[in-house]
């Protein structure tokens, strides 16, 4: 069984600590190595259009022009002042950025860390990303395939070849790669439809289930999947899931390490393998929050 690890999710965008202060995001990542955390997150959007209504989890976080800094760049930054702690994306949307571009930037920053990143990918929800690019959102899923199939083969082939629909080539050489000794996980964002599903099990490691996803839908998720990776000839034991900290206060609105134990426990019982919490969360001001991560992370492995 795998051990259930503790993520922070750190917000590369708006003004918390991605805008003119950037180096506090650094510093909040270091801070969450220090403090007994096992992975940071950080998520992405490449551009953003003015229609932000059809974000389908609450009210978007930032305006269309607020910052978002590029999260692999930023983790490159975060590799070079850790040493420990896996670089996660929750998540790159992957199409955006094409198979090959994907697979050496990924690989490279997988290199440079010493076999730390857990590249979460996912199809996002604007339209207006898509346009920007050049590509059509309608078609986001088949393209989100094409660029899982082009790091795969680019990762475990040479020379490499693909033959889909959507993209052929052959006698490619994509290097670095990982190794069998520091794979790169690729975790599978999305409600678990039949598209969704085949992705996951065809290239995936490990599934992030959308914001919303009540703890009912995980454990059917985790069942599910399971039986999709045996049905695949894959060991169901090797699925990874994150899980989703929501963090507990007591009456006068103090962070309740307890009830937040209890829950990471509850998370991990559902079958996350790992479990991650907002910084935010913790507390909305970040100076605060970091003050507060060693206990923190100190409380939910406590029972692990």
């Amino acid at each position: 069984m795998l051990m259930t690890t503790l993520s922070l999710i750190v917000p590369n965008f708006g003004d918390t600590l991605a805008a003119d202060d950037f180096g506090a995001l650094i510093d909040m990542c270091v801070a969450a190595e220090e403090a007994g955390f096992d992975r940071v997150i950080l998520t992405e959007h490449v551009v953003m259009g003015s229609q932000t209504g059809d974000y389908g989890w609450g009210t978007f976080p930032t305006g269309p022009d607020a910052p978002w800094l590029d999260p692999l760049t930023a983790l490159a930054m975060v590799a070079a002042r850790t040493t420990t702690l896996r670089l996660g994306t929750g998540i790159v949307i992957g199409a955006l950025r094409g198979g090959a571009n994907l697979a050496k930037t990924a690989a490279t920053l997988h290199l440079l860390s010493g076999g730390r990143v857990d590249l979460g990918v996912g199809t996002g929800w604007q339209a207006r990303e898509y346009e920007a690019v050049g590509l059509s959102f309608a078609d986001r899923g088949r393209l989100l395939d094409d660029t899982l199939a082009v790091c795969r083969a680019l990762w475990s082939e040479a020379p490499a070849a693909v033959d889909r629909p959507g993209i052929q080539f052959s006698d490619v050489y994509c290097n670095p790669r990982p190794t069998a000794d520091a794979p790169l996980p690729i975790w599978v964002s999305g409600t678990l439809t039949g598209p969704v599903r085949r992705r996951l099990v065809q290239w995936g490691d490990g599934w992030i289930p959308i914001m919303t996803a009540t703890d009912d839908d995980i454990a059917a998720g985790v069942e599910l999947l399971k039986s999709d990776f045996a049905a695949a000839g894959r060991d169901p034991e090797t699925l990874q899931v994150r899980g989703r900290l929501i963090v507990g206060r007591t009456e006068d609105k103090q962070l309740d390490l307890e009830l937040c134990a209890k829950r990471f426990a509850a998370q991990r019982d559902l079958g996350a393998t790992d479990v991650a919490v907002a910084l935010q969360g913790i507390d909305r001001d970040p100076a605060t929050a970091r003050t507060k991560l060693a206990e923190f992370a100190s409380a939910m492995k406590a029972g692990v």
